[in-house]
């Protein structure tokens, strides 16, 4: 299976998943991941793996992606591997926006558009180094996604602001400076995507004096 998909992936990275094995037991979870490490470096990839995977003996090029528990992050890199961070409570696009949102979870959060972008690299994992930090990741799971239009609902417009958090210096980011940027995008996106979320994408009144001096076009509800 590996090997197949290894022939297929362009890019360097498999991932292998290896979370929430509920029915294995730790000593056998261990020594299955022991084993899988080796497989994907075979064939030219490195492996990625939900942060559970800290717990086995891993591999230089193994990368370990945070979901919930900084006790696995920190194990990861003291062990040497790199790390990509998708916290549940902030950038997990299957989550409900909030109690009315007829898709989705809230298992670990509701979260509005303002707490998708109200986060920091430095501070997701308590005394991980940024150097360790290989980049965000969002994941959409599937369990209520039926459609492509359900697809947007719940991506848009959360990603844009999860993606500026991966690229840009936390320095200086403002929710209420970025609000208007992202309503300024509102008639490009409302154009595209006909299910787009109808709430108010910038909560809070922003006149024209304001968003000028920004140097926005004002705000998009």
């Amino acid at each position: 299976v590996v090997r197949e998909l290894a022939a297929i992936t362009p890019g360097p990275y498999i991932h292998l998943g290896g979370d929430e094995s509920h029915a294995t037991s730790k000593e056998d979870y261990i020594l299955f991941m022991n084993k899988i490490q080796g497989i994907p470096k075979k064939y030219g990839k490195k492996m990625i793996g939900w942060e559970e995977v800290a717990q086995s003996n891993l591999d230089s090029s193994t990368v370990v992606q945070f979901w919930t528990d900084p006790k696995y992050a920190n194990e990861a890199v003291g062990k040497g591997a790199t790390m990509i961070l998708s916290p549940a409570i902030k950038v997990y696009l299957d989550m409900k926006y909030d109690s009315t949102t007829k898709l989705g979870q809230d298992w670990a959060a509701r979260i509005e558009i303002d707490s998708s972008y109200s986060w920091a690299l430095s501070s997701t994992v308590k005394g991980l180094p940024r150097k360790s930090i290989l980049g965000v990741e969002a994941p959409l799971w599937t369990e209520t996604i039926k459609t492509t239009d359900d697809i947007e609902y719940m991506v848009f417009p959360r990603l844009p602001g999860i993606a500026e958090i991966g690229w840009s210096p936390e320095e200086g980011r403002s929710w209420e400076e970025y609000r208007v940027r992202l309503g300024n995008h509102g008639p490009r996106m409302k154009a595209m995507i006909s299910t787009i979320t109808n709430r108010s994408w910038c909560p809070g009144k922003i006149n024209r004096r304001e968003s000028n001096a920004i140097g926005g076009q004002g705000h998009v509800v």
